[in-house]
């Protein structure tokens, strides 16, 4: 029996964990560091750093607060980390940068390592770093910065949604809020609008259009107690409903007809997800539900219900629908700025929580650790979006055929065969004629021993064959994600795939979800897990940045006025308690944001003047406590719909596809030209093509959103090219020509003109003296063009542009 000395064993256990390939997990203390490592050390890692490294990241100098000439110094690394993770080669930032596999991290900058210098800085880390400090280590090395979970769960967002006792005051529970928030500061609220203002502001917010004279007057000459709530339903009801609120989720949904970016080629498809959105709101489908179906409608059940099921499949096209890098060359790097990009989408637009922040770090300021991005990226690594990553890649597309394609395609199968059959029918008769000599096999080249006739006959049944098989009815398809492969996925240091870390289950985010969470199945990716527990009543944020985005829509801006950050950044709410009250409500009422409109348009709040007031003005500036209705400015689209509505213009058509090109094609870059159209198009802009990178110019212009990243809240400049744009536009001049031969056409006389223009644009009469200072000008423009002779015509459509270019028409008031 061999007796060895503890030492030995220690070499040579070290020696055969290193021949196996097992890493240690931490520093080798002395006592398990033998002597060879040391020297090893000493004569090969000691000499490399003091030659390449510590100029830079030595005592006199770190560069990105690292020091790389103590062990201390590299395992507390600096602002990208620990530059050191001992037996973890793969996850230590040293390696990563001085292998040059990051392009964003080489080290040293001006020349590369040797294969040998390499090689060797490598095996000392996998050894597990050895070095004549490691005693001094733990007393040296600072304190890992680890996230206070419970601390996070204080911040008000973060805690269980409560349903708060409603004040005494007011009919509606939004006016007892409001109003308790008024009286504590003083402030005595304006009183309603009148009738006309009122029902335009209904009618942009809820269709973005302008009301039609008809309902105006409707309105107006309708006494009853419930006129408004009238008014609201029918609003509700309009199938146009779905077209303006879609505008709105679509900006949240990063909605565009194009990839953008460096392969700018069409998103073909893109709008089926569009028409689903509008289906959807028009239906009130519940949010709940509104939002599985986005995130997990694949993995929904239902049966044999094609339609339903091809409906859940085009609702995935949410997670497919952002910009994407097609030209990547590492296709490791473009998956995971997929996930990426799909994981600040959700965050900020379902959970109002900047998730991208905790990518490359620990986020910096709400309680979301690197390991929770890292258990949500799982989720979506393991859901397949892109059918390729070869260059130029391709995203997933998943058929969805009705019965009626199904038939289709199974009767051109069966015209295929049947051809195929008709052939080898003849072949066979044509052979069997032939009979070789007993003994002997038909030739190779058969067929051309056969009759002209009946060769003849055989080039066009396989002419009609080749026709047939190219003609194959196409199925439908629909941009949409399905189960990739599934597993979880590992922590990558500095956002790198380049140098990853440890291993993290998927999951959701501690702070939310808890530390007991459920396993997620190893054959599920967790994305109908995710989308359940998101849709759970129990969620805190769900619900609450929902409301908060309604109410925005309505007031120009949210409870919670940084309405896409609600984490530690972003803005308290000024009414805490009536954002919950909404909240509940929201929930108690099946997530119906039809119910969620009306409750907040039928209070005060909504209905309130929007005049001035210097006392409430002194006391609240920025209108918090909601004493008045804030001045909006028309939305792009909804500017471009109301000039189309009062020309008479307007083609009210739902749904469809507006692009010319095919799915996938080029559509603009800076080798193409843009092939879409505008100015001829009278459908609703929400139907005009949205093409990143070359946005339509009215939609630049007026403050659309980008189209590359959510957008929950747009702001509204006021510049001098919009001016310029209202008055040389092609298509403003083209809209006001047909609205001035309208109005000809349709009245003898000019004041019956005028009052028609006012009325229809405006939504009320003109005064005196606006009469006679329209017909002053009418007179003065028409001498001016005495010569031309279609001078009247040319007068009234210079009037019609000054009509619809003007501050009344271009603000809800």
């Amino acid at each position: 029996m061999c007796h060895m000395n503890t030492t030995c064993l220690s070499y040579y256990a070290i020696i055969i964990a290193i021949i196996l390939g097992h890493v240690p997990t931490q520093v080798m203390s002395d006592d398990k560091t033998s002597d060879q490592e040391i020297q090893f050390f000493e004569t090969s890692i000691r000499p490399l750093l003091l030659k390449h490294c510590t100029d830079c990241h030595g005592a006199d100098s770190q560069e990105s607060d690292l020091r790389l000439d103590s062990l201390s110094g590299m395992l507390n690394g600096g602002k990208a980390g620990p530059a050191l993770l001992p037996g973890k080669p793969e996850g230590s930032l040293i390696v990563t940068a001085v292998s040059y596999r990051d392009n964003d991290l080489k080290m040293p900058p001006d020349e590369k390592l040797s294969k040998q210098e390499i090689a060797d800085l490598t095996r000392w880390v996998q050894m597990g770093a050895p070095h004549p400090d490691a005693d001094l280590e733990t007393a040296s090395r600072r304190p890992t910065q680890h996230i206070d979970i419970a601390e996070g769960r204080k911040h008000w967002a973060f805690r269980p949604v409560k349903k708060p006792e409603v004040p005494s005051q007011g009919n509606n529970p939004v006016d007892a809020f409001i109003s308790r928030s008024q009286q504590l500061q003083g402030i005595l609220p304006l009183g309603p609008a009148d009738k006309r203002t009122l029902i335009r502001r209904a009618t942009f917010d809820l269709i973005g259009l302008p009301p039609t004279i008809e309902e105006i007057e409707n309105f107006v000459n309708d006494n009853s107690a419930d006129a408004f709530e009238k008014v609201v339903d029918r609003l509700l009801d309009s199938p146009h409903y779905g077209e303006r609120q879609a505008r709105h989720w679509l900006d949240i949904a990063r909605y565009a007809d194009s990839n953008g970016l460096d392969e700018n080629v069409a998103h073909g498809n893109a709008w089926r997800y569009r028409d689903y959105v509008v289906e959807s709101l028009n239906q009130d489908k519940p949010y709940s539900e509104f939002l599985r179906e986005q995130l997990a409608g694949d993995l929904l059940e239902s049966g044999d219900d094609y339609e339903l099921r091809n409906v859940r499949l085009i609702a995935t096209g949410y997670l497919v629908l952002g910009p994407k890098v097609l030209a990547e060359v590492d296709g490791n790097k473009m998956e995971m700025d997929i996930v990426d990009e799909q994981l600040d989408t959700i965050g900020r637009g379902l959970m109002g929580l900047t998730l991208g922040c905790a990518r490359c770090h620990d986020h910096k300021f709400d309680p979301i650790g690197n390991d929770d991005y890292y258990g949500l990226a799982g989720i979506f690594k393991s859901t397949r979006a892109m059918e390729t990553f070869e260059k130029v890649a391709r995203w997933n597309e998943n058929p969805i055929p009705t019965t009626a394609d199904i038939a289709k395609e199974e009767q051109h199968t069966a015209i295929i065969s049947a051809k195929k059959e008709e052939i080898s029918t003849l072949i066979a008769s044509a052979s069997d004629e032939l009979k070789p000599p007993t003994g002997e096999t038909l030739p190779a080249d058969v067929e051309k021993r056969f009759p002209e006739e009946t060769q003849t006959q055989l080039k066009l049944l396989r002419e009609e064959l080749k026709t047939l098989e190219s003609n194959a009815p196409v199925m439908p398809t629909a941009m949409g994600v399905k189960e990739g492969t599934i597993a979880d996925t590992a922590i990558h240091l500095r956002g790198s795939h380049l140098t990853l870390g440890n291993v993290v289950p998927r999951r959701f985010p501690r702070v939310l979800a808890g530390d007991q969470q459920p396993e997620i199945s190893d054959n599920r990716s967790g994305r109908l897990e995710f989308a359940n527990w998101l849709t759970d009543g129990d969620h805190p944020l769900t619900a609450r940045v929902m409301v908060n985005r309604i109410w925005n829509w309505h007031f120009g801006t949210g409870l919670v006025p940084t309405v896409d950050n609600f984490g530690l950044q972003g803005t308290p709410p000024t009414h805490p308690e009536l954002l919950d009250w909404l909240a509940n409500r929201f929930i108690e009422e099946g997530w119906s944001v039809k119910a969620m409109h009306r409750q907040i348009m039928l209070s005060d709040a909504y209905q309130r003047s929007s005049g001035f007031d210097s006392q409430n003005a002194e006391n609240d500036p920025g209108n918090l406590t909601y004493w008045k209705f804030n001045i909006r400015r028309l939305k792009a689209e909804s500017l471009r719909d109301a000039m189309l509505a009062v020309s008479g213009t307007l083609d009210p058509e739902l749904g469809g596809n507006l692009l010319e090109v095919k799915n996938r094609d080029y559509l603009f870059n800076h080798t193409s030209q843009d092939k879409s159209t505008y100015n001829d198009i009278r459908r609703r802009s929400l139907y005009l093509p949205v093409i990143r990178n070359h946005l339509y110019d009215l939609f630049q212009l007026f403050d659309y959103t980008d189209a590359s990243v959510l957008n929950g809240k747009r702001e509204t400049s006021t510049i001098a090219p919009q001016a310029l744009l209202l008055m040389n536009s092609e298509l403003i001049t083209d809209l006001t020509t047909s609205m001035a031969q309208d109005l000809l056409r349709q009245h003898t006389s000019n004041e019956d003109r005028i009052e028609e223009l006012y009325l229809r644009s405006y939504g009320r009469a003109p005064d005196e003296q606006e009469v006679e200072r329209v017909v002053q000008f009418l007179s003065q423009f028409e001498k001016l063009t005495a010569t031309n002779d279609e001078a009247e015509a040319h007068a009234w459509q210079a009037l019609c542009q000054a009509i619809v270019s003007s501050s009344e028409f271009l603000y809800i008031r």
